[in-house]
């Protein structure tokens, strides 16, 4: 969810030589070495550090939201997201993000012009942590390329994944430099985990976001943190780039499903247009966020783990009809069971969203599965298999539109764990 956004604004959370000038070139002179041994490569040319203001900051993010995230992308989510109850449906998502990053971030670097700047006024204790978590940005776009992740469009779960790899291995070098190893021993990563978590509630606008975007921002640097642990352990000598970067948050979230026999690929899933109207905007959940939507309306977080476990895929896209805008999202299940599980705790969230005594809504059976009908609204769920794979179908369509699945093509996939 969002990633986008997240993306554009690296970090805000505090070190060999280095021929860098300029403001903060002793920061940068003392985190150098440090970042080289611990990620095991050099830079290539010394980075470049620049100062700026919170409102030059702010100004950048504007104009980077204006040019990379169009108005059908911002519309689609908070249609999307609002419908499956994440976000309120009133909710300014383009001033909210912004107003949001701009409270976060003391530091950033931009690939596009390959600068890291500096906030001004930024904390003189976090000043150390923020120029080494973005040298080592830095260092990894000489190594990969950041600036395609970052563009990437239509595959949320897959640059979720990578921008976990990028802000993980960022927080877990500084960390080890700044700490040393004994913080990473049993119980000391738990404590760093709240300390961040605690240092982000402090934050007046984070802290009045909605629990999926609190989340959805944590999770690249806290849970991208222990795979880069796990990766390190696992894989001595080797970077986590370019082939070795996971392909969705299953592989994050699962280290059998990452460094197993064979990694297990998620399916992808092509939903044909809908019969009338438009597609408006199309994307993906991954793992993570169909955990995330779990846990928001089932508030266990046991549940919405064990839900979520067996994701092998999923799509979904926002319609626009003449009877008004509306969301189908089909979801790739390594099992029956799995498929079952998901499909009765949809079933659960809607009969408690949406019971039938509250005023036009009624709820349904029917050949199609169960249906929820909510004022100008229905909503279906639906369980079954498509091409040999188990699947659930969920739609929140304008009443009187339905979705058909025999356009529906599934590639790839078919690991299980």
């Amino acid at each position: 969810m969002l990633l986008v956004f997240a993306a554009l604004a690296a970090c805000a959370r505090g070190e060999g030589s280095s021929t860098a000038k300029g403001p903060y070139a002793k920061q940068v002179a003392q985190a150098i070495p440090a970042i080289e041994k611990g990620t095991g490569l050099r830079f290539k040319e010394p980075p470049k550090v620049e100062a700026r203001t919170r409102e030059e900051v702010r100004s950048f993010l504007e104009q980077r939201f204006a040019d990379e995230v169009t108005d059908d992308e911002i519309e689609g989510q908070q249609i999307m997201y609002g419908r499956l109850g994440m976000i309120p449906d009133t909710m300014d998502l383009r001033k909210f993000m912004l107003d949001l990053l701009t409270e976060q971030v003391a530091g950033f670097y931009d690939p596009k012009t390959k600068v890291l700047y500096i906030v001004d006024g930024a904390a003189p204790a976090q000043v150390g942590f923020v120029v080494s978590h973005e040298l080592v940005h830095a260092l990894q776009d000489q190594y990969t390329n950041l600036d395609s992740i970052q563009d990437s469009k239509g595959d949320n779960d897959r640059s979720m994944a990578a921008q976990a790899v990028f802000e993980g291995q960022a927080m877990l070098v500084p960390l080890k430099a700044t700490l040393g190893p004994g913080a990473f021993f049993p119980g000391g990563w738990d404590r760093v985990r709240d300390m961040i978590r605690e240092e982000q509630a402090s934050m007046p606008i984070f802290n009045s976001a909605p629990f999926a975007l609190q989340e959805t921002l944590l999770f690249p640097y806290l849970s991208g943190a222990e795979f880069i642990r796990r990766f390190e352990a696992e894989r001595p000598g080797e970077q986590p780039y370019n082939a070795n970067m996971p392909t969705s948050t299953e592989q994050i979230l699962h280290a059998e499903a990452y460094f197993g026999k064979e990694r297990d690929e998620p399916t992808r899933v092509t939903l044909p247009p809908p019969r009338q109207g438009k597609v408006l905007y199309s994307d993906d959940m991954g793992e993570f966020e169909t955990r995330l939507f779990l846990f928001q309306h089932l508030q266990d977080q046991n549940d919405a783990v064990r839900g979520a476990a067996g994701w092998d895929g999923d799509r979904y896209m926002v319609t626009r009809t003449p009877r008004g805008d509306g969301i189908v999202w089909l979801t790739v299940w390594d099992s029956n069971i799995d498929a079952a599980e998901f499909g009765s705790d949809l079933q659960r969230i809607m009969s408690s969203r949406f019971p039938s005594s509250t005023a036009n809504a009624t709820a349904r059976t029917t050949s199609a599965g169960k249906s929820y009908s909510v004022s100008n609204r229905t909503i279906t769920i639906w369980g079954g298999e498509l091409a040999g794979r188990n699947v659930v179908l969920y739609t929140d369509l304008p009443t009187g539109e339905s979705y058909d699945v025999k356009g529906v093509t599934l590639s790839g996939g078919e690991g299980s764990r």
